[in-house]
């Protein structure tokens, strides 16, 4: 008896050991708690000290200094002292989607409070914005999840080959949204970082200005702006007015007439289904989430010029407003991220929303 107590004592204390040794190591493991995800798409080179993509002036600006490795996603990790995490995701649906899911079931970080600022460049809808204008997005619509007929045999009748999925014909109702087609972020977030940054200037330039003096829509001529749009996500590089037609066609088709179509950018429905799938678990706060796109090129040509003589000059890193865009999307960007920080006490717990007058 004696000797099985003995053993029995020497189980628990083994037990216990094991329990403190866990404990301890959990503790050493302890998440770090994320602030702000400052989400880019594409970089040209290095992360620092060359030509810049959307990710360099966040690296440089913001002192995204520490480097995590982050074999998982597209590129590593950065971090700054003050709670900003910036994450690199790749160009096109698949790899934002992969990237962020992966940042976000990774157990290095606590994301649960976090606010996410996609923040990058797109072309633009010359109705509706002009070249290095910044534009926060309400809605944010799908463009690739559809039936597609060549033009050259649909129906005389059609205005499109592109139909939207489980439908025969195009803009057929009622309108189903449940394969992810359409994505709504939250109003008053959007409302409140926009009133932040709705005056903050602009980059602009002779060359934009000339470029600009082209288009005939009013809008289109206008110095660069900040305002609220909607986002039409596709991972196909379309250019054309009869693309444009149909894109701010099918935004109007999603979104009930609700959505007005200002920006083309290529990976936001990828990055936002990976959010909503990882705030159904409690690892993301969907209410917590800001697309901001900046215009570097128009998304069709001016007149007296084929769409296909266009978009052979709008290339990456040569777009008629690259580095503007770039540098408004910082310039605007940065402004909520530090707002962010600096208000932690009362917007970890509570999201800002435009006070009423």
């Amino acid at each position: 008896m004696r000797f099985c107590s003995f053993r029995s004592w020497s189980l628990s204390c083994l037990l216990l050991c094991l329990l403190f040794s866990f404990c301890a190591t959990a503790s050493a493991e302890t998440p770090i708690l994320v602030k702000v995800v400052v989400v880019a798409m594409y970089e040209q080179g290095a992360d620092t000290g060359d030509a810049p993509g959307e990710f360099q002036f966040w690296v440089e600006r913001e002192h995204l200094d520490k480097v995590i490795p982050f074999p998982a996603g597209n590129h590593d990790l950065r971090m700054n002292s003050n709670g900003v995490l910036g994450v690199l995701t790749g160009v096109g649906t698949a790899k934002a989607a992969s990237t962020i899911m992966a940042l976000g079931i990774d157990p290095r970080f606590d994301l649960t409070h976090a606010y996410w600022i996609v923040a990058g460049i797109a072309g633009g809808n010359p109705a509706n914005t002009s070249l290095g204008s910044a534009v926060w997005a309400h809605w944010v619509v799908d463009g690739d999840l559809a039936h597609e007929i060549d033009a050259r045999e649909i129906p005389a009748d059609w205005p499109t080959g592109y139909v939207p999925l489980r439908k025969a014909t195009p803009y057929e109702q009622p309108v189903n949204t449940d394969l992810g087609e359409v994505y709504e972020l939250n109003a008053p977030l959007v409302a409140w970082a926009y009133q932040l940054t709705k005056d903050v200037p602009l980059q602009d330039n002779a060359a934009m200005a000339e470029r600009r003096s082209h288009f005939s829509q009013p809008t289109a001529k206008k110095p660069p702006f900040v305002f609220i749009g909607d986002d039409l996500s596709s991972s196909t590089f379309w250019h054309g007015a009869k693309m444009d037609a149909w894109a701010n066609a099918w935004v109007s088709y999603f979104t009930e007439g609700k959505g007005n179509f200002a920006v083309t950018g290529m990976e936001d429905t990828g990055t936002l289904q990976s959010l909503k799938f990882l705030a159904h678990a409690g690892k993301a706060d969907w209410n917590r989430i800001l697309i901001l796109r900046t215009v570097s090129n128009y998304d069709q040509p001016p007149p007296g010029m084929t769409a296909w003589e266009s978009l052979a000059g709008e290339k990456a890193g040569k777009y008629s407003a690259f580095l503007p865009a770039l540098e408004s999307a910082y310039a605007v960007g940065h402004v909520v991220v530090d707002k962010l920080v600096e208000d932690w006490p009362r917007v970890k717990d509570q999201v800002p929303r435009k006070e009423s007058k």
